[in-house]
């Protein structure tokens, strides 16, 4: 078995490639695509031989070239990648580039591959209204990786919609929950970042810290599992132990319950793509060990970009995508320090009453639609 992984230099491609090494040493690395940190890539490709390595940003592609000139690995410019995906195939891909450009890549994925690990959400958030149209064409088998989405493939079960009175996905509340509010406007991204629980990339950390990373997750829950948005909410757990509740009409409910780590969700999909049944004790949860759990409400004027969520979450998925883009460009604002902390769910707010409509029919709709919207709010 052969596996391509996108987005091989981040936090969840380093895991993946570990696992890999550690568990599954059979299967072979058949393709590596970072973004720009090429120093990495230089490392992985040295150390696990894929055959091919691709880098979105090409500036320094010639390093790349020259340092594993001996290696007998093809480097591929990125403008490659969609015609080597649609002339190949492999039997495990693992999605994890971050943000909504890897769209242009998604049905090219989907295509190409077998079984398909998922882990970037914000192609599902974009392109959700013709994402099952693609994977039921392409007859691709989509295993999400996020924690929650992880859990709810583990609990959920579609016949039994009518006896669920609402689905939660946790939030831990990120760096901030316990600041006072009146703090926030000289919150740093330096101090953004710093998860409590998880160790995840720069916009994954802000999303948490924003809420607008659950926010994402309740539009992918609405796609990948069909739920109604009127069944989906969120709910506020520090710990992190709990990933998705169901809770019945009885008043009953199932909790999904695992350490906050992502080699979970990535070593259970590829030990059951390829049939191994290995079983490793250390990923399990143990039960004598003293842990309280504590949920609460999600607060609005802590997470205000929550409510500017609810105003179009079930209404537009226009609407989506321009929160999915602005949410983008202001993180790369706050990055850059030209704006605060505070100032994201403004942004966000203000860029859904900008005046842009067009089709988005089709994937090449969507990517044009996000690039054009993407032009009006960088202007």
């Amino acid at each position: 078995m052969n596996i391509n992984i996108f987005g091989s230099t981040g936090i969840i491609g380093s895991k993946t490639l570990f696992i890999l090494k550690k568990y599954f040493p059979k299967i072979k690395i058949n393709l590596l695509l970072a973004n720009k940190n090429y120093k990495k890539l230089i490392k992985q490709a040295q150390i696990y031989k894929p055959k091919y390595v691709f880098i979105n940003d090409e500036t320094n592609i010639n390093l790349l070239k020259e340092n594993l000139k001996n290696y007998k690995i093809k480097v591929c410019h990125a403008n490659e990648l969609n015609s080597y995906l649609k002339s190949s195939s492999s039997d495990i891909s693992v999605l994890s580039i971050s943000g909504y450009k890897s769209l242009a890549y998604l049905e090219s994925i989907c295509l190409n591959t077998k079984n398909l690990g998922l882990v970037n959400k914000e192609c599902v958030v974009s392109a959700g209204h013709l994402f099952n149209k693609i994977i039921s064409k392409l007859n691709v088998k989509i295993f999400p990786l996020d924690s929650e989405h992880f859990s709810l493939n583990l609990i959920y079960k579609k016949k039994l919609l009518d006896k669920i009175n609402k689905i939660y996905l946790t939030a831990s509340g990120g760096p901030f929950l316990k600041v006072p509010i009146k703090k926030f406007k000289n919150l740093t991204f330096k101090e953004a970042v710093n998860h409590p629980k998880w160790k995840m990339g720069i916009k994954n950390s802000i999303d948490s810290a924003t809420f607008v990373n659950k926010c994402l997750e309740l539009v992918e829950a609405h796609h990948l599992f069909n739920i109604p948005y009127e069944k989906l909410d969120a709910v506020i757990h520090p710990e992190a132990y709990i990933h998705s509740i169901i809770e019945y009409d009885d008043s009953t409910s199932i909790f999904s319950y695992f350490y906050p780590d992502m080699n979970l969700p990535i070593f259970n999909f590829i030990n059951l793509v390829t049939k191994s049944n290995i079983r490793i004790s250390s990923l399990r949860y143990h039960f004598n060990k003293q842990n309280n759990l504590s949920f609460d409400k999600v607060d609005i004027k802590r997470f205000p970009v929550f409510a500017v969520f609810k105003q179009i979450y079930q209404k537009s998925q226009q609407d989506i995508i321009k929160f999915n883009c602005a949410n983008e460009v202001a993180v790369d604002k706050f990055k850059n320090n030209n704006i605060k902390f505070t100032d994201i769910h403004h942004f966000i707010d203000n860029a859904l009453s900008l005046d842009f409509t067009s089709n988005i029919n089709s994937i090449n709709e969507v990517v044009l639609f996000q690039n054009e919207f993407y032009k009006i709010l960088t202007k």
